[in-house]
């Protein structure tokens, strides 16, 4: 086989190689990732309504019975974090999408008081290391849990990525399944009026 033969394979190998590896999450992220920053791909973050002047009715009540793990096997139960507003959201490794919006979650992440509003990374992989590897090889530092149960509602939703906003009552403020672009100054304004006091 000559050069220029060789050359033209080399496409198909190189796409081979990103549909059958672990890098088949990342490139797509990243491509997906792109297409949010130049605003070709439309991802709407999910509105998050201003706190009601008194404590809601209705809606679900607080999760208390949640448990997860952190990635050196502490435990959290979800209604340790009950009078912040909570940012839940469901991933994993394999995920492209949730790959893509994970850079603006992490900015998002970075700029939210920690005392106000706490930020709860659900990793659904079955592997753990293939989560701490992502984690390690972007340098995100936002929590990352991994649950000990099934979900229950509403976290048991059937795509991902899935996020659920609480507010700290443990209502549910917004949920949106998909991927969506949360670092705007729309939607981090929302999350720090809901975590305002009532009066």
């Amino acid at each position: 086989m000559n050069r220029k033969n060789l050359l033209s394979w080399l496409p198909l190998v190189l796409l081979a190689v990103v549909l059958l590896t672990d890098l088949r999450p990342v490139v797509l992220g990243t491509l997906q990732r792109g297409l949010l920053a130049t605003g070709l791909w439309r991802a709407e973050a999910p509105v998050v309504p201003a706190p009601a002047p008194s404590v809601p009715t209705g809606g679900l009540p607080y999760p208390h019975n949640v448990a997860l793990r952190t990635l050196d096997g502490k435990a959290l139960s979800l209604s340790e974090l009950k009078g912040k507003v909570v940012f839940v959201n469901l991933w994993a490794s394999w995920c492209p999408p949730c790959v893509a919006e994970m850079p603006g979650i992490h900015a998002l992440y970075q700029k939210m008081d920690p005392a106000k509003v706490a930020f709860v990374m659900i990793s659904l992989d079955e592997n753990p290391a293939r989560a701490q590897a992502l984690l390690r090889r972007r340098s995100y530092t936002f929590p990352v849990y991994f649950p000990t149960a099934a979900l229950p509602a509403p976290f048991n939703s059937n795509s991902i990525p899935s996020t659920v906003i609480l507010s700290p009552d443990g209502q549910v403020a917004a949920r949106h399944n998909g991927m969506a672009d949360y670092d705007t100054p729309e939607f981090k304004a929302a999350l720090e009026k809901l975590a305002a006091p009532r009066r």
